[in-house]
């Protein structure tokens, strides 16, 4: 299917060119993504949502590898194969996640049988606030068992800010990055 919004293609203007620099890793010798080449359309909120997408991958309060199992099991919640997709190649199997727990983040959640309790609450915790944007008093209590009041809050806000980016590539139709790994991939 064809973007519904289509990503600005180069050359850019100097100003659009240094926010798209920011999104992207220092030193990217690639095209920056067409996730952000597309928000960039809307250039004054893209530059807003940077700093905390950018607080969100560089907090080190909540180790990597559960970050991305929330990132990974919203998107895929959300249909967002585009986000999943990058997030599994330049975050998820550099982290260590195998295409059985990949797999899991689309199929199978918090359920699998590949997941420590500490991993499967985290799961546990992306699909509730999915279905209802609340999480119930049990997965609350265990999210205690590993984590104080400011992860828990972090582990909420990555979720909710994955929402976010999902809601994006599902309105302008962003199409996945030619590298980026793909649901039929793992499945």
């Amino acid at each position: 299917m064809a973007p519904r919004i289509a990503p600005l293609e180069p050359p850019y203007r100097p100003e659009i060119a240094e926010m798209l620099a920011k999104w992207m890793p220092p030193g990217a010798a690639v095209e920056p993504l067409a996730l952000f080449r597309t928000m960039a359309v809307h250039d004054d909120l893209t530059g807003r949502m940077r700093p905390l997408g950018a607080g969100i991958l560089g907090s080190d309060r909540i180790p990597a590898r559960l970050r991305e199992l929330v990132i990974h099991r919203t998107c895929a919640r959300c249909g967002a194969e585009y986000e999943w997709g990058v997030h599994a190649v330049g975050f998820g199997r550099p982290l260590g996640l195998t295409d059985e727990q990949l797999r899991a983040t689309i199929e199978d959640g918090p359920d699998a049988e590949c997941w420590t309790d500490e991993e499967a609450t985290v799961l546990r915790l992306a699909d509730e606030l999915h279905e209802t944007g609340a999480l119930t008093d049990a997965t609350f209590a265990a999210l205690r068992t590993w984590f104080d009041d400011a992860q828990i809050l972090e582990l909420a806000i990555c979720a909710g800010w994955y929402h976010v980016i999902s809601f994006v590539i599902g309105t302008a139709r962003v199409e996945p990055e030619p590298w980026g790994l793909r649901f039929a991939d793992v499945s």
